[in-house]
């Protein structure tokens, strides 16, 4: 290959396929390159409301009609049934105490469900990333992204405005050129490392390490705590088990593999010696009754894999012929499932610099923009993360700091849905003042030991809350209720009548 192309690409994941996908509908020539070959193990698997519209968005804005049966999970199961994917109706939390087992109450004070969906038909899913990203990959390249896999790249070398990238494949030196790179390898990737890109601490985030793998016959928390009449089955749903110190996911896929791990603040996984891997998860098993009991049958598929520094953050996000995605300038935590829509929103960004300023002058103040809004996200979600660690230890606390997130997620997907994009144009309504100062008010707070009383964080969050969040009446249990949206109306500018007409349209009950 001796051409330059318009764009390289390092890293063929989901983020690094799709914006290939988008530079080849606007007409660039993309090289992908990938450092390991498909199928491979990826963690990040769990999806919201906001990162399938994201996807639906990027599908018809450039013209990806295949990929816009992957935004639902009925769609899915249609037309690509033979494609591994889990079913995630909502979000689950259950509190912990060391030593104890799980105990429900009359309140519901340890455990939270919130729907993210009324049905399966249009539920979000779980990706099996060994097959998504093939399948993102394939897409790629079926539309002449020129793929190239099991190549090591070592030096980059800018030239004018070219950049030479250049390493080793298969034995043999290779050399790559391209007017500009975007690194999708994920945190202390690529760039970070060849361009020995600094480094900056979270300040409002502790210091955590992570143990995972996929594990078979994982057993449903359903059995074990109460779940008649809950809004979805708790177990189709990102599962959270939270103790103080760290939390467990439990994410479930069709294939009969379940994805889990456990993401600990430092103090918690020295105690564990997370380190030394399974040994170190069963001794986090027996720390759990109740999780133990979940696990008793289960068995590892993969080998268990550590992290010993979860959160990053990237000094810079551009520069003189590169930039980074989302995903490669932080990584927060995986709690909540943010960084799929991070990532999302900085391919639709980029995507539309490249549609309306490559090769322009206002290119590099079209890249400027990316990056404050790469940071100015990132942050947002670690001030939220931060103080949602603080409160693990108290649960009612907790569920009540949750309630930024739902009440921003759910006013977000709406907004953009009913036309009033800039009602919501910056992640976990940054863009809101009132709300952001309730975000890093009451999350700052927490962390210092003073956590707000739960009635405080719902009036702050009421202007935006058009889910029928935030109801004691509820006992923690939410269900979507689409009428709910109806009365919220005018928070989104819009009238009932015209919120109603759109469920028609979209054919929601």
């Amino acid at each position: 290959m001796t051409g330059a192309f318009d764009l390289a690409i390092a890293g063929s994941g989901f983020g690094g396929s799709l914006l290939a996908m988008v530079a080849r509908r606007l007409g660039l020539s993309v090289l992908l390159l990938e450092r390991g070959a498909h199928p491979r193990f990826a963690i990040g698997e769990s999806t919201s409301p906001l990162t399938n519209l994201l996807l639906e968005e990027l599908a018809q804005r450039y013209d990806l009609p295949r990929l816009l049966p992957l935004a639902s999970y009925g769609t899915w199961k249609r037309t690509y049934p033979d494609l591994v994917v889990g079913l995630k109706r909502g979000f689950t939390f259950y509190g912990h105490r060391a030593g104890e087992p799980y105990r429900d109450d009359p309140e519901r004070s340890a455990q939270l469900l919130v729907a993210a969906s009324p049905e399966n038909e249009v539920a979000d899913t779980h990706w099996y990333r060994a097959a998504f990203d093939e399948f993102l990959l394939r897409e790629a390249q079926s539309l002449a992204v020129e793929y190239v896999d099991r190549v090591s790249i070592s030096d980059l070398a800018r030239c004018g405005n070219v950049t030479s990238l250049a390493g080793e494949r298969n034995g043999r030196s290779v050399r790559y050129r391209a007017r500009f790179v975007v690194d999708a390898t994920g945190p202390r990737g690529l760039l970070s490392r060849l361009l020995e890109l600094p480094e900056i601490p979270w300040d409002c985030l502790p210091p955590t390490q992570g143990l995972y793998t996929h594990f078979a016959n994982v057993g449903r928390m359903a059995e074990l705590a109460e779940s008649e009449g809950a809004p979805y089955p708790p177990d189709d749903a990102a599962l959270h088990h939270l103790f103080d110190g760290g939390w467990i996911w439990v994410l479930r896929f069709e294939n009969g593999i379940t994805s889990s791990g456990v993401a600990a603040e430092d103090w918690f996984a020295d105690e564990l010696r997370l380190e030394e891997g399974e040994p170190a998860w069963q001794r986090l098993l027996e720390r759990f009754p109740t999780v133990r009991r979940q696990f008793a049958a289960a068995a590892p598929v993969l080998p268990f894999i550590t992290h010993r520094r979860l959160p990053y953050r990237c000094a810079e996000v551009v520069g003189d012929g590169w930039a980074l995605l989302p995903s490669a300038t932080a990584f927060i935590d995986p709690l909540f499932s943010t960084g799929f829509p991070l990532t999302l929103l900085g391919i639709h960004r980029l995507g539309r610099a490249l549609a309306e300023a490559w090769d322009t002058p206002a290119w590099e103040e079209r890249l400027r923009q990316h990056a404050q809004s790469t940071r100015d996200e990132a942050e947002a979600s670690a001030w939220l993360v931060g103080g949602c660690y603080a409160a693990f230890r108290d649960f009612p606390t907790f569920a009540a700091l949750s309630m930024l997130y739902f009440t921003a997620a759910s006013y977000a997907e709406m907004a953009r849905r009913l036309d009033r994009p800039h009602l919501a144009s910056q992640f976990l309504l940054r863009n809101q003042p009132s709300f952001r100062r309730a975000l890093e008010g009451h999350t700052a707070a927490t962390r210092t030991g003073r956590p707000p009383a739960p009635p405080a964080v719902y009036t702050d969050v009421e202007p935006f809350n058009i889910a029928g969040l935030c109801d004691p009446a509820k006992r923690n249990w939410y269900p979507v209720d689409l009428e709910d949206v109806v009365r919220g109306a005018a928070k989104l500018e819009r009238s009932p009548e015209e919120v109603r007409q759109f469920f028609e349209r979209m054919g929601w009950r």
